[in-house]
């Protein structure tokens, strides 16, 4: 049996919306990546809409949550803030939200496509087993909402300086339309070569910053 509930957050969670807050803020800070910043008031109004799930240890403890937004006029679904609290990682507690968020994505959006960016290696294999596969971003929202999030995160000027083509996030998508269309086996191949692809694009920006670092020595 788990140790957590794991449930569709409510009225009577809204109080956690402060602590879910800084805690998405923290943990996007000791990974040295960004995300687009939401208020307590933004949380909120998820739980408040139905459009988020929360997870609470058995004896009422705040544990995880992530939240549902909508993109191009509902064609495009993104489960975004997934955080768990820091003593509860690496206890799986991750994957039961994801899988949950993405159900309630399913049941409210059934033909929308479900997509994400993400540099954890830790998500992209959760989003594999949930049939996400990993797609350019052109397959992605278009929505400029979407995007200005992203000025948040410390990579953005490499987002801004590929035309928003490429960055150090691997882009994965879950299209309803394609359902037991391609292969388990298929979305695991296509998996381990954006894992190559997302180690070589670190490399190269890691060199080229240290390059930028030297010019700016040596003026």
């Amino acid at each position: 049996m788990s140790h957590f509930i794991v449930r569709i957050a409510n009225e009577h969670d809204v109080h956690l919306a402060e602590i879910i807050c800084f805690q998405m803020e923290s943990s996007a800070k000791a990974r040295g990546t960004g995300i687009a910043k939401r208020t307590p008031e933004y949380i909120r109004q998820k739980m408040l809409e139905g459009k988020s799930i929360i997870a609470t240890t058995r004896t009422g403890a705040w544990a995880g949550f992530c939240y549902i937004e909508t993109w191009s006029h509902g064609e495009y679904v993104a489960n975004s803030g997934l955080i768990v609290a820091p003593e509860f990682r690496k206890s799986g507690l991750a994957k039961e939200i994801k899988q949950q968020i993405f159900e309630l994505s399913r049941k409210k959006f059934p033909t929308a496509k479900i997509f994400g960016l993400t540099t954890g290696l830790a998500v992209m294999k959760i989003n594999s087993s949930l049939g996400y596969e990993p797609v350019t971003y052109s397959e992605l929202t278009q929505d400029e909402q979407f995007w200005k999030g992203c000025a948040s995160c410390v990579n953005f000027e490499i987002l801004q300086s590929k035309d928003r083509k490429n960055c150090l996030c691997t882009a994965m998508l879950f299209d309803p339309a394609k359902v037991n269309v391609k292969k388990k086996s298929d979305s695991g191949k296509l998996l381990k070569l954006f894992e190559r692809l997302q180690r070589i694009k670190l490399a190269v920006f890691l060199k080229n910053k240290k390059q930028k670092e030297l010019e700016t020595i040596n003026i």
